[in-house]
């Protein structure tokens, strides 16, 4: 018999020892996310890889809202996190500090997920746009990387907050085999 585990079972950090200890050196950026449960699932799940910080860019929500905590479970709580209103500003300054600018995008010329191990060891930000008009195009031309999810039905593309999930793990898991 294979017992489920009960949450006081999993042996999680509590959220002061999360925020003492060291973050992956990764770092999501929210170009005008609408959705505000997509805001606090991004919470939520960026708590879950242990990434560095959320940037929340443009018209994207802010806690406190009760509609992202549905989501975010608390992680508002323990994710380091900042509203920035431009957008552009935020991504040339991370630029010139050197971080790795990958908007997450289907243009002429991606990289496929599954590609990403090939990428220089760096700290990245990942930009995740907008839930119909997605990175905005000024974003995406200052873009060291565009990275793609393949995907094989017949959408063309994925929830925001699920593509998130797929992309973050991507890099986690990246981080952890080096």
């Amino acid at each position: 018999m294979n017992k489920k585990l009960k949450l006081w079972e999993l042996d999680r950090v509590n959220e002061e020892e999360f925020k003492a200890q060291e973050k992956f050196p990764i770092i999501v950026i929210l170009n005008d996310i609408r959705s505000l449960t997509n805001v606090g699932t991004f919470f939520r799940t960026c708590d879950a890889f242990n990434v560095e910080k959320i940037y929340l860019c443009g018209i994207t929500a802010e806690p406190p809202h009760r509609e992202i905590q549905k989501t975010a479970l608390g992680a508002t709580e323990s994710m380091d996190w900042e509203h920035r209103s431009s957008i552009l500003e935020l991504v040339q300054e991370l630029k010139t500090e050197g971080v790795q600018i990958c908007s997450i995008e289907q243009t002429e010329q991606t990289t496929l997920l599954q590609d990403v191990d090939t990428f220089p060891n760096a700290k990245f930000a990942l930009v995740f746009g907008n839930e119909v008009n997605g990175v905005d195009q000024e974003i995406v031309d200052l873009s060291n990387h565009i990275i793609e999810v393949p995907q094989f039905g017949t959408k063309h593309s994925l929830n925001v907050s699920v593509c998130a999930g797929i992309v973050i793990w991507e890099f986690t898991k990246r981080l952890l085999s080096s």
